[in-house]
């Protein structure tokens, strides 16, 4: 099977998934906690299957991105002027 076939089953089965809840709401309602997170959950599905087919259609575009190497040299210490430091405040201040 291809990808292509593959993402289509899982449409067909997100609709059947969406059909089937649509049921329960018209049965339970849709106001309660349970059934809004079934509904926000099936939607999320749907969203992410049409990320994996603009990813499918892109292959070269959902490369790794280039890694950057850091250098272990210390960094300049006039970044660090007028900063404070975490949990102790600035250098010329006490803390309360």
């Amino acid at each position: 099977m291809s990808v292509h076939d593959d993402l289509t089953s899982v449409q067909r089965c997100l609709d059947d998934l969406s059909r089937s809840v649509g049921r329960l709401e018209q049965h339970l309602g849709s106001g309660g906690l349970e059934m809004r997170r079934v509904r926000t959950d099936a939607d999320h599905l749907r969203e992410s299957l049409a990320l994996l087919r603009e990813a499918a259609a892109h292959p070269a575009s959902s490369r790794k991105p280039e890694l950057v190497t850091i250098p272990d040299t210390p960094y300049d210490d006039s970044l660090w002027i007028d900063t404070d430091d975490e949990g102790l405040g600035a250098r010329d201040r006490h803390a309360p």
